[in-house]
């Protein structure tokens, strides 16, 4: 019995949360949709695989080397990187310290945790490399610029203003969400702000640009 016992609490589902089980739900449902329904498969099946791994519980694929320092709730740990940030030691007050503080002080303290033998995951890696450079949104606008047909375009350029109203739909969400913000309404930050403008049109490339 205590093996059994043993074997069900190193088991990722006892782990799991309800935030993760949702976000497994979804992604399963992508999935479904980009291959079974054939809907946007080349957005939905990435998307849709992208959050199954990064939700899966204890494997920390999309967790930075900080933030699994953070995850990992090792007292001293945590302490010594409190000290350097110059808050209360507990995993909340150091979140807070490093939403505040300047990149270079951020780059420090993942640097701090990579010297206390925590490594980012795989999916981490990845953004950092291919998304925060920037060459993946490239890779990406190159690739939908070469399987775009533009026979339609030449043939009726009226449909153009289609377009235009697209690229027009994401800046004025964006916008939107800043007016929001300003007047005091709903409190947004430039980074939400860009993230809500992905469901303001139907262009790809300019909502990957905006997020």
């Amino acid at each position: 019995m205590e093996s059994l016992n043993a074997l069900l609490q190193g088991m990722g589902l006892m782990h799991l949360g309800a935030g993760q089980a949702i976000m497994l739900l979804v992604s399963l449902l992508l999935l479904w949709l980009a291959i079974a329904k054939k809907f946007e498969p080349l957005l939905l099946l990435p998307i849709g695989f992208g959050g199954l791994l990064s939700n899966i519980p204890e494997a920390g694929l999309a967790l930075t080397a900080l933030e699994s320092l953070l995850a990992h709730h090792d007292a001293g740990q945590l302490a010594v990187i409190a000290a350097k940030l110059h808050c209360a030691p507990d995993v909340h007050a150091i979140k807070e310290a490093l939403a505040l503080a300047l990149p270079s002080v951020q780059s420090q303290m993942e640097n701090l945790a990579v010297d206390m033998g925590y490594t980012p995951g795989v999916l981490a890696l990845f953004y950092k490399v291919a998304i925060g450079s920037g060459v993946a949104p490239l890779v990406i606008f190159m690739g939908v610029g070469a399987m775009t047909d533009f026979g339609p375009l030449l043939a009726n350029p009226r449909t153009l203003l289609l377009g235009a109203a697209a690229q027009f739909g994401i800046f004025a969400t964006v916008l939107g969400a800043l007016t929001l913000n300003y007047f005091g309404l709903i409190s947004f930050t430039l980074p939400q702000a860009a993230a809500i403008g992905i469901i303001g049109g139907a262009d790809g490339p300019t909502a990957i640009y905006l997020s």
